[in-house]
């Protein structure tokens, strides 16, 4: 499954986002990590869609929307989508080339 990849790429970004800032290397692994943690024991607790908690911890012309903002400007939605498909058709030709459609990499 590419999925953990993809979260694992998302820590590697925040923590060499945090080193460029100037923080501590353990201090900026904790940090993208404890965000990651955070976030998925929130989505999990909560009945709510993601976009909802992501409104909810978005304050208007605050730091969050910046970033997101930024996020949204660079098309970072639509590259994932893409990349998701990209991993899913790969997954299809491997799958034809065993004789199965095992979604494994």
């Amino acid at each position: 499954a590419s999925g953990p990849a993809y979260v694992f790429w998302f820590v590697e970004q925040l923590e060499a986002s945090a080193l460029a800032l100037g923080l501590a290397p353990k201090t900026a692994r904790l940090l993208a990590l404890e965000t990651v943690l955070g976030a998925a024991k929130l989505a999990a607790g909560s009945a709510e869609a993601p976009a909802v908690l992501r409104q909810r911890v978005t304050s208007k012309g605050g730091t969050t929307a910046a970033a997101l903002k930024v996020f949204a400007d660079a098309g970072m939605a639509e590259s994932f989508r893409r990349a998701v498909q990209a991993a899913s058709r790969r997954g299809a030709e491997l799958g034809a080339m065993f004789g199965k459609d095992s979604g494994q990499d």
